[in-house]
């Protein structure tokens, strides 16, 4: 089996951070959203992973390198503009050849991974698998009727009239069947290739299509708040461990804590579940649960908490941060702690001086 992960798009929910990065390369709990994706299918046994790429291709390269960093093989294949998910596999023909595999959206997040799906798609025998999950609002989604057998019967993509409630959530399961049904299919209304179309094309030549219910936790990572929500509930499955190298005595840290290599706590508090990447300082600062700091950032006098902090980043002063997604190489300045917290969503290189 191999595995085909999608990384383009505009990622305009994630504004203004994807405006100088993909949003599949948004961190949650020190790790790219992307990076997660490649994990989770490399615990399947997948080893040949394509990634599809649009405006951001150097960024995801120099993000993931060849793969070797996280033990599987990575082929680039560009797709020129955005034109939808079925025209993502025809881009990567020549990479999936006739084997079976995974498609995976690069901004969901399955912590809890897809070994149970990809073992009913194998004992099913089905020529396309799709996983799906009950959400209160599926006209965001492609939605799937199935029958008590597990059979799908219908596939409607973003439905303007109710159909039900079971949301497609982007883990797909195939066979080489797939390939003549994109071929097949025409632009939805959207002007897009839509690969539910093709999963329908399949539907109604009798090829076999099944669906079961993903039960684990599932995030689709596309706005600043599902990053944060996102962050927390990762956070929150870390070992009960705390550093041994890198704190000093003056400072106390408690709960689950990852230290990077060469981060260093000084004269501060840091309460756990927290990330703090390599090369960070803090300093006579308090980092607070649901955190997560990137690398070589500065914390100086700083108060912060529930926040997602990206590379290089410095935060100086009193002033509480709380539920912040903060991009690289910003700087967030105070004199003065005022009484409520702030709540910031800055893109990278962002120079904000806070006051009471």
């Amino acid at each position: 089996m191999r595995a085909l992960i999608l990384a383009g798009g505009s990622g305009s929910r994630m504004r203004p951070i994807s405006h100088t990065r993909p949003k599949q390369l948004v961190p949650v709990a020190g790790r790219s959203v992307l990076e997660h994706a490649v994990r989770t299918v490399r615990d399947l046994g997948v080893h040949e992973v394509g990634v599809v790429t649009g405006g951001g291709t150097n960024l995801v390269r120099h993000a993931l390198g060849d793969g070797s960093a996280l033990g599987v093989r990575i082929t680039y294949v560009h797709q020129e503009r955005p034109r939808g998910l079925a025209d993502c596999v025809r881009t990567a023909r020549e990479f999936l050849g006739e084997e079976d595999f995974v498609l995976f959206l690069g901004d969901n997040l399955l912590p809890d991974g897809i070994g149970g799906l990809a073992e009913e798609f194998r004992a099913r025998g089905s020529d396309a698998h799709v996983a799906v999950q009950r959400v209160p609002d599926p006209s965001a989604f492609g939605v799937v009727e199935t029958g008590e057998d597990g059979k799908v019967r219908r596939l409607v993509e973003k439905p303007t009239e109710p159909v039900g409630d079971r949301a497609i959530i982007g883990v797909y399961f195939f066979t080489r069947a797939i390939h003549e049904a994109v071929r097949s299919v025409v632009p939805s209304r959207r002007g897009e290739l839509e690969i539910t179309d093709a999963v329908q094309w399949l539907l109604e030549r009798g090829y076999g299509v099944t669906a079961s219910e993903y039960t684990g936790y599932w995030a689709d990572v596309g706005r600043p708040e599902d990053v944060l929500t996102a962050n927390r509930h990762v956070l929150a499955l870390l070992p009960d461990s705390l550093p041994v190298e890198g704190v000093d005595a003056s400072s106390t840290v408690t709960g689950p804590v990852r230290l990077g290599r060469g981060a260093r706590i000084i004269r501060s508090s840091v309460s756990g579940p927290a990330s703090i990447g390599p090369g960070t300082l803090v300093e006579d600062s308090a980092v607070g649960p649901g955190t997560s700091l990137g690398r070589n950032c500065s914390l100086l006098g700083a108060d912060v908490a529930d926040s997602v902090v990206l590379d290089g980043t410095r935060l100086a002063g009193p002033a509480p941060l709380r539920g912040c997604l903060i991009g690289a190489d910003s700087t967030i300045r105070s004199r003065s702690a005022p009484a409520d917290a702030h709540r910031l969503v800055v893109g990278d290189h962002a120079r904000i001086d806070l006051s009471a």
